[in-house]
């Protein structure tokens, strides 16, 4: 598959519309059944809306020269931890018994941000944090540095547009927190995750709630494409290097 523009930002508004088109199934679903777990609530706890995100990770590996069978997007998805037995990644890329790739595809939807942020935040450090401390200890059997990438969806409205305060008792916050929305400081985390090597790079996208798959890249340096050209350029070089052994 080429990494050309226009190719891409096709394939990326299909999995922006997937994720919209699921969540409202999901919901509406739940609504006919007469469940208490209804609204946005029952879109979230419905899962699988990151699905089409998925399925393009899963095919820019595989056209990257990696086989079927050692891309894993729906099963065995457990690595050890070091400070819990496994986590669960959403995607993971093992070759030859060697972590090639593990990758996060997480989202946030209105109207609660405000907790919700502060959860993504620390999963996504926390993700990272045991997953390198497992590689320190040699957890993945002498497996080089794998790739690890993280990709965010955000709703785009009001509510995640809107600048907010915060609270500074004792010290004061980083001067660019303040007045930031919630899309600022999801484009802060992305990009302060791959600043610190937590991850090796991150996609930040934000979409209204249409159903149509427009969507909007705030920053150059969080696209989808810098994405992509980082993950490709890495399975790549183990596809090559794996050819010239055999």
């Amino acid at each position: 598959m080429s990494l050309n523009p226009p190719e891409l930002d096709k394939l990326v508004r299909r999995a922006v519309s997937s994720f919209w088109r699921i969540r409202f199934r999901q919901a509406a679903l739940q609504k006919t059944k007469g469940s208490a777990d209804q609204g946005d609530r029952a879109a979230v706890t419905g899962g699988a809306q990151m699905n089409g995100f998925a399925r393009l990770i899963c095919k820019l590996v595989k056209d990257a020269g990696i086989p079927d069978a050692m891309i894993f997007r729906d099963k065995s998805l457990e690595l050890p931890g070091y400070f819990r037995p496994t986590k669960k990644w959403d995607i993971l890329v093992v070759v030859d018994g060697v972590l090639l790739a593990a990758v996060e595809a997480k989202s946030q939807v209105g109207p609660s941000f405000g907790n919700n942020f502060n959860n993504r935040s620390e999963e996504a450090i926390g993700s990272a944090v045991d997953l390198w401390s497992a590689f320190r200890e040699g957890a993945f059997a002498g497996s080089p540095r794998p790739w690890v990438g993280y990709l965010f969806l955000l709703e785009d409205c009001e509510k995640s547009r809107a600048p907010l305060g915060v609270a500074e008792p004792h010290f004061p916050v980083f001067p660019e927190f303040k007045n930031s929305s919630y899309m600022k400081r999801y484009e802060l985390l992305c990009r302060k995750l791959v600043r610190e090597r937590h991850y090796e790079a991150a996609a930040f996208l934000v979409a209204q709630r249409t159903g149509k798959g427009a969507f909007v890249q705030p920053a150059d340096d969080l696209s989808f494409s810098v994405f992509a050209a980082s993950l490709v350029g890495h399975v790549s070089a183990i596809a090559a290097a794996r050819g010239k052994k055999r």
